[in-house]
C-alpha cells in the first residue's frame, strides 16, 4: 500500500513497524456537542482506510480518543451548572449512535480523556525531568524552543515563532506557535486533579500522546485526523511524546480536506450546519450520506449539497437493482469462465486503486463497470448460477470496504400501492394502455417509478421523493 505522509508530504510505501499489523490512531470527538457532518467526513475516511487495511490483508488495532475534557465543556457545564459528565454522557451515546446509522466500524479502543490522568501526570514528569518545562502561574508548559525537531510536520518555516510567550487555550486560532500548556492550574468552578504541580487538569494536546502510547506503544504506525488538527495539536503531540520517550512518536501520518457546504464552511449563523441526525430526521438515507462522504478523495475538500446526496442516492440504487436481479433472475446451471475472469480482474483494479492512497474514484469507476458487465450477462441471460454466486461474493468482499453496496431491507409498498401495480398489470395484459399509463403515472407522483423488465415489474423509490431511498 502507498499513502501520502504528511510528515514528508510525499507518498511513501506504507510499511508497519510488525509486518501485516498496524496500529492506528484516530483523532475522535469532543463531546460538548453532537458531531456534525464534517466531522463525519473525517470519520468515514478513516473507516474506509481501516476496512481498506483489513482488505488487503493487514490487522488493525484503532484507538479513537473520546475527548471529555476541554475548554467548551467546561464552559458548557459551568454555564448550565452541572457536573462534566451530564454534558458529555449524552453526546457520547449520539457519537455512537451516529457511527452505527453511517455503518463505521467500531475501534478497538475508545478511550477517555478523564480515566487517563494519571498517563498524562507520568508525561508531564518526563518532561520536566528532560528540562522541556517550566510552571508559570500555576500551570506546567512545554518550552518548545528546547524541541529542536519542533515544527516538521506543520512546515513550521513558514509560521511565526513567539519565543518564550505562552497560550493557555485547547485551540489556537492564530498562525504562530507558542510555548503551550501541558497541565492548567485550577480556577474557581473548573474540574481539577491532583498533580506534581498543584490541582489543575490536563491540556488537550498532553491528552491524545497519554491515551494514544497507552494502547499503541510509545512509537506506532499510523495517526490520522483533519487538516485542522495538523497545528498546532498533532504537531504538539510529536513534540511532548518525542520529548518524554526520547524515541519517534509516529511513522506514518495522514489527515482528510475539510468539508464545505454549498461551498462556503459550515456555520450555524449561516444555516448551513447539519449533523447526521439532521439530515436522517429529514427522511435522507444514511446510507447515501456515507457513500457521498466516501466518494470524494480524502485530500481533496468535499462540497456538500443536496444534489450531491440525492446523486448518491442515485448510484446506490443501481447496487440495489443489481442485487434484485441477481435474486430473482433464472439463470442456467454452471459458470462462464470468461466473465469470471473479468470478475477478478475489475476486483483486483478495486483493489490496485485502493492501495493507491485509497484512490476511490479508481475504485469506484472499477466498481461500476462490473455493475455493467453484470447487467450486460443478465440481459442476455448468459449469467450462469456459478458465476452469479462467483459475482455475488465478490460484491461482497468489495461491500467490505465500502460499507454500502449490499441492498437495504426490503421496503413494503402498503396493500394500497401493491393494488395499484397489480391493476397496472392487468391493464397492461389487456393492452389498455391508456389506464396502464394512468396508474403508473399516479405512482410516479408518488415517488414510485414502476420498470418493466422480462422478468416482471420491478419498482425503486425516485430519487429525492421523501423516501429513505
Amino acid at each position: 500500500m502507498r499513502i501520502f505522509n504528511t510528515l514528508t508530504r510525499r507518498i511513501e510505501e506504507f510499511e508497519p513497524r510488525v509486518p501485516g499489523q498496524v496500529g492506528l490512531y484516530t483523532c475522535g470527538p469532543t463531546v460538548y456537542d453532537y458531531a456534525h457532518i464534517g466531522n463525519f467526513r473525517t470519520y468515514v475516511w478513516e473507516d474506509l482506510l481501516r476496512r481498506t487495511l483489513k482488505f488487503l490483508g493487514f490487522g488493525v488495532t484503532q484507538v479513537m480518543n473520546i475527548t471529555d475534557i476541554e475548554d467548551k465543556i467546561i464552559a458548557k457545564a459551568i454555564a448550565q451548572r452541572v457536573g462534566l459528565s451530564e454534558i458529555t454522557e449524552p453526546f457520547i451515546a449520539a457519537f455512537f449512535e451516529d457511527l452505527l446509522t453511517l455503518g463505521i466500524e467500531k475501534a478497538e479502543q475508545y478511550p477517555r480523556a478523564t480515566e487517563h490522568i494519571p498517563e498524562m501526570i507520568a508525561i508531564a514528569k518526563a518532561l520536566e525531568s528532560k528540562g522541556l518545562t517550566y510552571v508559570s502561574q500555576g500551570s506546567l508548559y512545554f518550552r518548545i524552543g528546547a524541541f529542536d525537531s519542533y515544527g516538521r510536520l506543520s512546515n513550521l518555516e513558514n509560521r511565526e515563532i513567539k519565543i518564550g510567550a505562552r497560550v493557555d487555550s485547547d485551540e489556537y486560532d492564530k498562525d504562530d506557535a507558542r510555548d503551550f500548556v501541558l497541565w492548567k492550574g485550577h480556577k474557581d468552578g473548573e474540574p481539577a486533579w491532583d498533580s506534581p504541580y498543584g490541582a489543575g487538569r490536563p491540556g488537550w494536546h498532553l491528552e491524545c500522546s497519554a491515551m494514544s502510547m497507552k494502547y499503541l506503544g510509545e512509537s506506532f504506525d499510523l495517526h490520522t485526523g483533519g487538516v485542522d488538527n495538523i497545528f498546532p495539536h498533532h504537531e504538539n503531540e510529536i513534540a511532548q511524546s518525542e520529548g518524554a520517550t526520547g524515541h519517534p512518536f509516529v511513522k506514518y501520518w495522514m489527515h482528510a480536506a475539510h468539508l464545505m457546504v454549498d461551498g462556503e464552511k459550515m456555520a450555524k449563523s449561516k444555516g448551513n450546519f447539519y449533523t447526521v441526525r439532521d439530515l436522517v430526521a429529514k427522511g435522507h438515507d444514511p446510507r447515501a450520506l456515507r457513500y457521498l462522504l466516501l466518494t470524494t478523495h480524502y485530500r481533496t475538500s468535499l462540497n456538500f449539497t443536496f444534489d450531491a446526496l440525492a446523486r448518491a442516492g442515485g448510484e446506490l440504487q443501481r447496487f440495489d437493482a443489481l442485487h434484485a436481479r441477481l435474486a430473482s433472475a433464472p439463470r442456467p446451471a454452471g459458470r462462464d469462465d470468461g466473465f469470471d475472469a473479468k470478475v477478478a480482474a475489475i476486483e483486483a483494479e478495486v483493489r490496485a486503486a485502493l492501495a493507491d492512497d485509497l484512490n476511490i474514484s479508481g475504485a469506484q469507476g472499477a466498481l461500476f463497470r462490473l455493475v455493467r458487465e453484470a447487467n450486460a450477462a443478465l440481459d442476455r441471460n448468459e449469467l450462469p448460477a456459478e458465476s452469479a454466486e462467483g459475482l455475488a461474493e465478490t460484491l461482497g468482499r468489495i461491500d467490505a470496504v465500502f460499507g454500502v453496496i449490499a441492498p437495504k431491507a426490503p421496503e413494503l409498498l402498503g396493500p394500497e400501492v401493491e393494488a395499484l401495480i397489480a391493476s397496472r398489470q392487468d391493464a397492461r395484459r389487456a393492452k389498455n394502455f391508456r389506464e396502464s399509463d394512468r396508474i403508473r403515472d399516479l405512482l410516479a407522483a408518488q415517488g414510485i417509478v414502476l420498470e418493466d423488465t422480462p422478468s416482471g415489474v420491478r419498482w425503486r423509490r425516485a430519487v429525492g421523493s421523501g423516501g429513505r431511498g
